[in-house]
Formats: structure tokens, sequence, C-alpha cells
């Protein structure tokens, strides 16, 4: 779990934007994972390190997910590189407790349509228009020190997005050209916890809006497991109370049970 006060974030990016386009990279010279990583370090009790595709395991080792309590993810243009038993190693930590917080076009990484269980299918229009993003559920730990609203200009992601119906909705989104979208959503897996958060194009310089960056603070500290230990495996359990006798010469009744 936590080391000393601090919840260990995992900021896990691709990496391949700032590499090919001058234009991310005049934006995030030290790439989007830098900029997270160097907000999340700014804020107290958070302490983040950063991963990228083309390292070993993607930089998702054993030991590097075992030294994780909250994931960000970010991924655009390379999902079906991302290695299928790496997907395995990070769904059975999410499912043991690691929280997991998928941004933007992440909606496609395998780790969240494995969880999800759904195509993560939308509508998309990049346009630099001005996006609305209402908070819907101000009372939410996710929504703390935030406005009504946030405004930006951003890609539009719209509806009908394919995924479960969230536990619960943050926040819902209103597009200049009309369109809307469910863009802070929360679900629970297992013992772990997943926010996803739709803005983030890699051309635009979202993760310098203070605001956006409150969200994703927020939501690290949302998606970190606060339980204790559970038993997460199947067992054979003794009875509570004593159980009736089976009929005389034949099985116990099934519908006692």
């Amino acid at each position: 779990m936590t080391t000393g006060n601090n919840l260990r974030v995992l900021v896990w990016n691709e990496g391949r934007h700032e590499q090919l386009h001058d234009a991310v990279r005049a934006i995030y010279p030290r790439g989007m994972h830098g900029a997270l990583a160097e907000h999340l370090n700014r804020q107290p009790g958070l302490a983040a390190r950063m991963a990228t595709l083309d390292e070993p395991e993607h930089g998702l080792t054993e030991a590097a997910l075992a030294a994780t309590d909250v994931l960000v993810w970010w991924g655009h243009i390379a999902h079906r590189e991302v290695r299928d038993d790496v997907v395995d190693r990070m769904q059975r930590r999410v499912l043991d407790g690691m929280g997991l917080v998928v941004l933007h076009s992440g909606h496609f990484s395998k780790i969240f349509q494995r969880l999800m269980g759904t195509t993560g299918n939308l509508r998309h229009r990049e346009a630099f228009e001005t996006e609305r993003i209402w908070i819907v559920n101000p009372g939410h730990p996710i929504a703390a020190g935030l406005g009504p609203f946030i405004e930006l200009r951003e890609e539009m992601y719209g509806e009908y997005f394919d995924i479960p119906e969230p536990d619960e909705l943050v926040m819902v989104s209103w597009f200049e050209g009309g369109e809307v979208f469910r863009s802070g959503c929360c679900w629970r897996r297992g013992k772990g916890k997943v926010f996803y958060f739709r803005p983030g194009h890699e051309t635009y310089p979202t993760y310098h809006h203070p605001d956006i960056l409150r969200v994703i603070a927020n939501g690290v500290r949302w998606a970190a497991f606060a339980g204790g230990a559970v038993e997460n495996r199947c067992f054979k359990a003794d009875p509570l109370s004593p159980l009736s006798p089976p009929p005389q010469g034949g099985a116990r009744d099934p519908s006692r049970a």
C-alpha cells in the first residue's frame, strides 16, 4: 500500500505523440506523463513516477505494479501494442485493490475494455471547440474544489458512449456543436476503483488547465484502495449454524440449501 503517508501513483503514457509531432512536444516538452506527474508530485500526500510503452514490459512489471496504489493511463495510437499478459497483470492488481484513472482516448485501451466488458465506442470530432464540463454530482470527492462547470477548448467526444452504466456519474460534457457526453464516470471492479475522465487531446494544452489537473488529483485520491485485507478467493466454508440432517436414506433436500 502507501509508502509513509503518500499514495504511490504510476503515470503511464505511450510516449509516442511527443516523439512524432512537434506540436505535441511544444506543449508537453517532458511528455504528457511528465506534465501530469509533475503536478501530482506537487500535491500533498501523492508521490508520482512515470512509465511508457517502450520500456521493458511497458514499465508495468510485477514489482512496479505491486508498488503502485493508483495507475493513471493515457494511450491513443498504440493500444494494440500493449501485451496481453501485461493487461492480465493489471487486471489482477485492479481486482485486488489498485486504483485506475483512465484518461481521454484510454477508453480504447485493452485494460479499460477488459474491465468494462464493452467496446468503449463513441462519436468524436477534432475541432478545438468549446467544451463545458458540468459537475452533476457536486458532493462527490472527485468534484472537490470545483465550481459548477469547467470550460475549455477540446476535441469532441459524443454519445452514445459504449460503457456499462457508471456506478457514479460525476460529470457530463456539453460541446459547442451540440453533443453531450458522460465525461466523468466511476466504477468498482473487485476491490479496485476505476475513474474515466474524458479531456486530454494531445495537441491541446488540456493538462496545463488547473481545474483539469485538480480533477485528476482528486480522481487519484478517490481511486486509492482504502479497505483492509479481504479474502478474495474461492474456498470451502464451514457452516455458521448447524445444518438440518438429510432425509432418512437419501440426500439433503436441495430446497433447504
